[in-house]
Formats: structure tokens, C-alpha cells, sequence
């Protein structure tokens, strides 16, 4: 399975995610699975999401994330956290 994708986003990237849907949520922790790739640019807050192999990524606001399909995992928000997002 791939990994998931945190980096820093382009120019061209952070534009058109700005473009796309927002979503946010307060602390907490829950589990999610990808049915389909979900790119998203973190507007605000702090996440770790741990994939059911144990594999432990963390990410804040300014950070381009990419969850690929088929990822399960649980999510834990340590900030209210706000993100654009696309799936597919």
C-alpha cells in the first residue's frame, strides 16, 4: 500500500485547492478508511493519523497531505483543524 504524502504544496497546488470543498473538526479521534485518494491542503490546526500498520504521519496548517485508497487508520486532532479537499 502507499504512504501517505505530506509535503509542502506548490504554487499551482495551493491554488487549486482553494478552489475545493472545506472541511473541519474539532479534538478528537476516530477511525476512517480511503475508499478513494483524498488530496487536501491543511488551513489550520494539528493531526496525527496512524494507519493500521502502525505507520505514524503528522501534519499542521501549510502542509499538502495525500491519503492514498484503501488507507485505514485513525485519526487523532490535537488542534480544530480546517482543510480544502478532493477526493479521487
Amino acid at each position: 500500500m502507499e504512504k501517505i504524502i505530506v509535503r509542502k504544496p506548490t504554487e499551482k497546488e495551493k491554488e487549486d485547492m482553494e478552489k475545493c470543498g472545506v472541511w473541519d473538526k474539532g479534538v478528537s479521534e476516530f477511525q476512517w478508511e480511503y475508499e478513494i485518494k483524498e488530496t487536501c491542503l491543511i488551513i489550520s490546526g494539528e493531526v496525527t493519523v496512524t494507519s493500521d500498520s502502525g505507520e505514524a504521519v503528522s501534519f499542521k496548517a501549510g502542509d499538502y497531505v495525500v491519503f492514498p485508497e484503501g488507507l485505514k487508520c485513525t485519526w487523532k486532532i490535537t488542534k480544530p483543524v480546517k482543510k480544502y479537499y478532493r477526493f479521487g
